[in-house]
C-alpha cells in the first residue's frame, strides 16, 4: 500500500473532502471536520479496509495522515 492510495481511500470516505485536499504532511484534524463522529468512521474505514485496529489514542497520537498511515503500515505486517 502507498501512501497516495491511503490518502485517496480516506477522501472518498469523507464527503466534506475534496480531492487532493490531503497530503502526508497535511493535519487532518485541521483539514477535517474533525468531530467524535469522524474519528469513529475513520477508525472503521481503517479497520474495514486494512484490517487493521486503531483506537482514539492511536488518533490522539497522531497529527499528520503520515502518522497514522506509518501505524497502520505497521500493524499489516
Amino acid at each position: 500500500m502507498e501512501i497516495s492510495d491511503f490518502i485517496a481511500r480516506i477522501e472518498e470516505e469523507f464527503d466534506d473532502l475534496e480531492k487532493g485536499a490531503l497530503t502526508p504532511e497535511s493535519e487532518f484534524r485541521k483539514v477535517m471536520d474533525w468531530s467524535s463522529v469522524n474519528a469513529l468512521i475513520f477508525i472503521a474505514l481503517i479497520n474495514t479496509e486494512y484490517d487493521v485496529v486503531i483506537n482514539a489514542e492511536d488518533l490522539k497520537a497522531c497529527k499528520t495522515v503520515s502518522e497514522i498511515y506509518s501505524i497502520v503500515k505497521e500493524r499489516m505486517a
